[in-house]
């Protein structure tokens, strides 16, 4: 299987937690079963380009995505994972990911920008996947800022053959954030031509509502950490979907059950 595996946290280029833990140890035990992987993730600027030894894609420059009617370019690039053969490809963009910080500031004040950081984020990833001609079997977004990912799969990329029979993996991990997103999200993702009955969710945009986008669109919900919100738990059981709920993984079924069976 082509696996592509999309984080915001990946140790060791950011802190440990349960997400940045389960977004390396996942794809490592993927690629020792003999799938193809890779990762994505930002290039924010708390990793150390030199320590970490990434390196711009020159093939892949050029490229530039249209956020809320304003043109970013989107850099690429790429490094390996320190004592493994898998690549790591950065999503860069000086607006979004140079600053010294992840979601917030240095005195913790979110980002007035985290909505259109997330946009780019997943637009890039599926824009670059296409330059490269690497058609993944399984998407796998993991965290509340890789929410839009299965939206983005399913309806703004719902007429491109390319992503035909992509299945959708959204994993759900309690690191929340306080308040709203911008109140204008549901405007900047409209704009990209994805109707508003698909969006009813960003009205409001909290780390809940965020998580429910996510479960919305996706093939396969994974419970990435043990407790998670009751009322996401809920949701989750009411939406109807496949559920994978939390283990410590062995193999590739564990994961992905449904399709496992389907590629054997």
């Amino acid at each position: 299987m082509r696996i592509l595996y999309v984080s915001t946290e990946l140790v060791p280029y950011t802190p440990e937690n349960t997400l940045s833990e389960a977004s390396l140890e996942i794809p490592k035990l993927m690629h020792s079963k003999g799938n193809d992987v890779r990762i994505f993730m930002p290039r924010f600027g708390t990793i150390n380009e030199r320590r970490h030894q990434l390196h711009e894609v020159i093939r892949l420059s050029g490229m530039n995505m249209i956020i809320n009617d304003m043109d970013q370019p989107l850099i690429i690039k790429v490094a390996s994972l320190p004592n493994e053969r898998l690549q790591v490809y950065f999503i860069d963009n000086e607006e979004y990911f140079k600053r010294k910080g992840i979601y917030a500031n240095k005195t913790g004040e979110f980002y007035p920008d985290n909505d259109e950081r997330s946009i780019f984020f997943v637009k890039g990833i599926l824009e670059t996947i296409k330059k490269l001609n690497w058609k993944p079997d399984v998407i796998h977004a993991q965290g509340w800022m890789s929410a839009l990912m299965p939206l983005y799969l399913k309806k703004y990329y719902a007429d491109d053959a390319f992503f035909d029979d992509v299945k959708m993996v959204f994993s759900v991990f309690d690191n929340p954030f306080e308040g709203e997103l911008d109140e204008q999200m549901i405007e900047k993702v409209h704009f990209d031509g994805i109707s508003k009955d698909d969006l009813k969710h960003l009205e409001k945009p909290t780390f809940e509502n965020l998580l429910k986008v996510g479960i919305d669109n996706a093939d396969l919900v994974v419970q990435g950490d043990e407790v998670l919100p009751q009322d996401i738990m809920d949701y989750i059981e009411n939406s109807k979907k496949e559920f994978k709920p939390h283990q410590a993984p062995e193999s590739l079924c564990d994961i992905y059950p449904t399709l496992c069976e389907e590629v054997e």
